[in-house]
Formats: C-alpha cells, sequence, structure tokens
C-alpha cells in the first residue's frame, strides 16, 4: 500500500468513527460493519461491500456524509467509489483446526448463511413461499410490483412510507413477504418485522395487562423494516392508533423502511385519527386491481405449473373468464379440480368440470353485491323517475347526476363496498368519481335542508326495509 494509500486508510478510519457518533448503533452496525476501504488513488477512496444491495444502500444513504467528511479530514476534495468485493474476510475453518479446501468452504458458508436467513425470515413471521419469483405480474399489479421491488432493493429511501392497498384475494400479502424476504436474503443482518394489524393490537393489549409496554414499544421501534397488514382492523382502535403513530413518527426519523396494507384508499377508513392517516399519505400510496383475462390465465398456468398437474386449454380458459374477483378465488378453483383429479384418478373433462364448478366462488360473490348496490340504484331511480340503465348510463344530464350521485353516497354510507367496487356497479366508473359524489353530496346537505330530507329519506326506506 502506499503512503497516499496510507494516510487515506487513516482518514477513513476518523471517518466511520465519527459517523458512528451520529447514527443509531444498530444502524450502523447494520450497514457500515459491512463496509471496507479497498483502496484509494490522489483525490478518491474505494470502498467495497459484500453485495450489491449493501452497496446501493450505502450510497444513496451515506455517500454524501462519507465524501463531505473525508475531504474535511484531509483538507482534499474526495470522491467516494464503491465496488462488491470480499476483501478482508477470513477463511473458514475446519472443525479440526486444518484449514478446509476452497470448494468446501464455500459450501460450509453458503450453508451456514442459508440457515441464518432462514431463521430470520422465522423471527419477522414471514411467508417464506412469498417472493417477488412467484408474484404473476399483470397490468393491475405492476405498479404496486415494481414499487415493492424497488423498496425492497432500497429500503428507507424514496418511497418511505409505502401504502398497498386493494380488495381481499389480489397479492398484497404477497408483496409484502416478498419485500421482507428480498431484504433478508440480501442482508441477514437487516431487523425485519411482519404483522398483521390484529395481532399489533392484540400484542399492544397484552403489554399493557402485564404492564410491558416499554418491551412492546422496543419490539416495533428497534427494527429496520416494519411491515404492517390490514390496518383497516385499527378503525375504531383509538389507543392502537396512538401507540402506532409514535411508532411511525420513531422509526420515519430514523429513515426505517414502512409498509402497510389496507383494503381500500386511506381517505375511505372510517374512525381513523387526521394525524395518523396523514402519515400514511405522506409517502407513496397505490392500490391493485382485480387482475384482467390475460393475467388470470397466467396465474392458473402458473399455479398448475406449481402443482406439477395440467388442465385442458378450455378448462383454464372457462374458469378464467368466469371467476373474475381475485387470486384467492381463482386458486380455490384450481385446488378443487387439481383435488379431484388427485383423489378420484382419472382424466378432467370440460363438463366435469363445469359440474364440479358449478356456481363459482366469484359469480355468487358478484350476485350477492349487485343485489345490494342494485337496490339501492333501483329505489333512488324510482323516486326520481328515472331508470337503472340511465343512472349506470355515461350521459350528464342534470337530471341524472343528482340522482346518480346520491346514489353513491348511499351505497357508500350504507354498504361496506368499496369506492372501487361502488364504481364498477355505476358503469365501471373509477373510485375518484365515487368519491367526489359523496363530497357533493355531503356538502349539498350541509347548506340545503330540502335536499338533505330527501337524501335521509331515501336512506330511511333503504334501510328499513
Amino acid at each position: 500500500m502506499s503512503d497516499q494509500q496510507t494516510t487515506y486508510y487513516e482518514f477513513w478510519l476518523e471517518t466511520a468513527k465519527r459517523i458512528q457518533e451520529t447514527l443509531p448503533p444498530q444502524e450502523f452496525s447494520t450497514w457500515f460493519s459491512r463496509i471496507s476501504y479497498l483502496s484509494s488513488k490522489k483525490g478518491e477512496v474505494t470502498l467495497a461491500g459484500p453485495s450489491q444491495f449493501i452497496l446501493d444502500t450505502v450510497t444513496t444513504r451515506y455517500r454524501s456524509i462519507i465524501a463531505n467528511t473525508l475531504s474535511e479530514l484531509t483538507g482534499e476534495e474526495i470522491t467516494v467509489e464503491f465496488v462488491v468485493s470480499d476483501k478482508g474476510k477470513r477463511p473458514a475453518q475446519s472443525t479440526d483446526g486444518g484449514e478446509m479446501s476452497g470448494e468446501a468452504r464455500k459450501e460450509k458458508k453458503a450453508g451456514d448463511l442459508a440457515k441464518k436467513i432462514s431463521k430470520r425470515k422465522s423471527e419477522a413471521n414471514l411467508n417464506p413461499s412469498y417472493e417477488f419469483e412467484s408474484f404473476v405480474l399483470g397490468d393491475n399489479s405492476a405498479f404496486a410490483y415494481n414499487a415493492s421491488l424497488a423498496i425492497a432493493k432500497n429500503p428507507g429511501s424514496s418511497y418511505n412510507p409505502c401504502l398497498i392497498y386493494g380488495d381481499v384475494g389480489l397479492g398484497k400479502t404477497h408483496l409484502l413477504s416478498s419485500i421482507g424476504n428480498y431484504i433478508l436474503d440480501h442482508a441477514p443482518e437487516c431487523k425485519v418485522m411482519y404483522v398483521t394489524a390484529e395481532t399489533f393490537t392484540n400484542e399492544f393489549i397484552e403489554s399493557i395487562g402485564n404492564q410491558k409496554t416499554q418491551q412492546f414499544k422496543n419490539k416495533f421501534r428497534n427494527v429496520d423494516v416494519l411491515l404492517i397488514d390490514d390496518i383497516h382492523f385499527l378503525q375504531g382502535k383509538d389507543s392502537t392508533q396512538e401507540e402506532l403513530f409514535h411508532t411511525f413518527n420513531n422509526l420515519y426519523e430514523a429513515k426505517k423502511q414502512m409498509v402497510f396494507t389496507c383494503d381500500r384508499p386511506i381517505s375511505e377508513l372510517k374512525n381513523i385519527t387526521d394525524r395518523l392517516s396523514s402519515r400514511f399519505e405522506r409517502g407513496l400510496n397505490v392500490g391493485l386491481q382485480p387482475p384482467n383475462y390475460e393475467t388470470r390465465v397466467a396465474i392458473l398456468k402458473k399455479k398448475l405449473q406449481e402443482h406439477g398437474s395440467t388442465l385442458s386449454e378450455d378448462i383454464i380458459n372457462y374458469i378464467a373468464f368466469n371467476v373474475v374477483t381475485n387470486v384467492r378465488d381463482l386458486e380455490s378453483s384450481l385446488t378443487k379440480l387439481v383435488a379431484y383429479m388427485d383423489l378420484i384418478g382419472e382424466e378432467l373433462t370440460f363438463e366435469k368440470a363445469k359440474q364440479l364448478l358449478g356456481i363459482l366462488p366469484a359469480m355468487a360473490n358478484i350476485a350477492r353485491d349487485t343485489l345490494s348496490i342494485g337496490e339501492i340504484i333501483k329505489t333512488v331511480g324510482d323516486y326520481f323517475n328515472v331508470s337503472t340503465f340511465e343512472i349506470k348510463g355515461k350521459k350528464k344530464n342534470k337530471s341524472l347526476v343528482q340522482p346518480r350521485q346520491i346514489a353513491m353516497y348511499l351505497a357508500r354510507q350504507i354498504t361496506d363496498f368499496s369506492t372501487t367496487e361502488i364504481g364498477m356497479e355505476f358503469g365501471g366508473r373509477d373510485h375518484t368519481t365515487v368519491m367526489y359524489a359523496n363530497n357533493r353530496v355531503e356538502s349539498l346537505m350541509k347548506g340545503d335542508e330540502a335536499y338533505a330530507a330527501t337524501v335521509n329519506k331515501l336512506r330511511r326506506q333503504l334501510t328499513s326495509s
């Protein structure tokens, strides 16, 4: 090593020491313990890390402070470069004290790492089968998928916090676990925690009863990545919301990654405090939509491949055409047919498949949903003397806009359907149209007593029947 390199190395040690004094111990240990001095030349220092994942994170978060500190200490303009390298690692030793062969050392190292990662995933409550590679990508999920992958590659930076919303069975939990699994695969020393909002609530209540609230706080605030599923469960739970609010602030200030899922946009949740809602809206909010026909076919074929089974194209197309709700219902229908083939031991014909599936789950759900919202549309239409077809149509005459908005408002207030589902029943309109109608009706009711009386009369008529 040259004199210049030796000098820069000493400055690197001092730089690391100074940065350590400014960061939480766990954060410094997680990232800087994996970075080592590799080489240098005039005005440039090259640092090494064991993986591109580590380097991407360190580059994004700490490159500026490293370069600035080095420049301050040396009195020169120093640039910092990063490369992937295992420099400085000691060779593994065999149990009898002799040095292992290169191949044996690699195998042992790989085996030890796999065990460590598996243990960390178990401790994080992650489903190890939920990986990005097993997620079937379609137009309905491309935005959420790519956002999740970007977060996994560089946690705590661009998209923090992130909220993924959508109806049941569309893959929210799959993406959430994929983020955690990817991070631990590439940085096993990271502390990742996956939990449902219900579990978070139950553990919080238990900690109060056992007078272990500090232990609870430490569990969820001393993590690098927090993944919370189904936050709609928190509606009306004020004390739990208060605790999550403080946990959120603590992690956000420490630049720790947070990802949440919900069954609807955060603005549609009821009985959520404004300050907690604003925290969720601070970052990236991205929705998952039901898969289109082509994506449904791809999902079915991938699931069949995983099962090691085959079905005719006619049967696959029949399921994909009829089951339009979510991935979960697709899998349920497919599982029933595969189980029949496994247990009965005979080839499945198209007619037999139709007989086994009967009224498909999705078709039953659609029929139930349409009856509820359809009744609201019909009741409002009869009152204003307009047809259901006209309310669902595209015309924007004043005589149609008013009953249409009132029907959307009542559907939102009376039922538990999301604005996405309601919009689909009103001629395939976007969820933002339903939200606008809801806000418009609420505003008019405040300033027009006659209008409010009409809406309330229709509401009583629907809820009393």
